[in-house]
């Protein structure tokens, strides 16, 4: 058997009705790396996030994450943990929502390896971000919207680097060992409908692959990762070999504000389901 054949049955992680196996926590701040400098509990900014543990609900057979505390984020995790697996499930986000999901999260929810799911201007999806694992940022591609002639939303176009809030790198780019690019991915991606994903994550310090629709749009091997920030044992100790899954509502930090996550924004999933591998 090789490590990426499936060794279980694929196992629902959502009912469908309710959010029973999930459980919500604060988004709170956390070392960029391990052993890092600790946050500051004492300011009134990490009181507030405290407060917020999101709006999670299921409406029409899908879980819908919003902010509960205007401006703050927060995580809903799976109470099970889960080591090398391929999930699937399929998303549909509101424009702007910054989220993503995260796999081998520690309890905190703010510590795994994110696939981002950047529905904002500057964003990524399919990408990889090292939540509190080093902030290494792999991707290929950033977006922007396409508006019609009201001025609304109407679909995703690749962005103008001119105009961008967070610049694409060589260095975001040359991370991954395989990437689509924009045009690739936005031939699949079909705006204001349901998205399907596909994620795998295999080996101690992982081989992580997104597919959007079919299409492969990035995979990173985090055990070959050189970044200065990236200190593959101490994250192999921090995550261990498995962790819980969690989906992510952004916080409104002051550099973006509401183009990170818009007043009364969501982002609904539904049919999640992960095969141990």
């Amino acid at each position: 058997m090789t490590p990426t054949e499936p060794t279980g049955e694929s196992i629902a992680l959502f009912d469908g009705e309710s959010l029973r196996g999930w459980h919500a926590v604060p988004r709170l701040p956390v070392p960029r790396e391990p052993g890092g400098p600790q946050p500051d509990r004492d300011t009134d900014g990490y009181r507030r996030a405290l407060t917020s543990t999101g709006d999670w609900t299921v409406e029409d057979g899908a879980v819908v994450g919003r902010q509960s505390v205007p401006g703050e984020g927060a995580y809903l995790l799976t109470d099970a943990t889960y080591g090398d697996v391929e999930l699937t499930f399929e998303a549909r986000p509101d424009w702007p929502a910054d989220t993503g999901l995260l796999l081998r999260a520690t309890p905190l929810g703010s510590q795994g390896f994110q696939v981002l799911l950047d529905h904002r201007k500057s964003g990524n999806i399919g990408g990889f971000y090292g939540n509190g694992i080093g902030g290494v940022h792999a991707i290929n591609f950033t977006l922007d919207v396409r508006r019609d002639a009201d001025g609304r939303p109407d679909g995703l176009v690749v962005e103008d680097p001119a105009t961008t809030l967070e610049p694409l790198t060589d260095d975001k780019r040359a991370h991954l060992r395989a990437a689509a690019t924009g045009e690739e991915f936005l031939r699949a991606w079909r705006w204001d409908d349901w998205n399907a994903f596909r994620v795998r994550c295999v080996g101690r310090l992982p081989v992580l692959t997104t597919w959007v629709n079919g299409v492969l749009v990035a995979e990173l091997d985090t055990a070959t990762l050189d970044d200065p920030h990236w200190h593959p044992e101490a994250v192999a100790e921090l995550l261990g070999p498995a962790g819980h899954i969690a989906l992510e509502v952004h916080d409104n930090d002051p550099g973006m504000g509401a183009d990170r996550w818009g007043p009364g924004a969501a982002c609904r999933w539904r049919r999640l389901r992960v095969t141990p591998l």
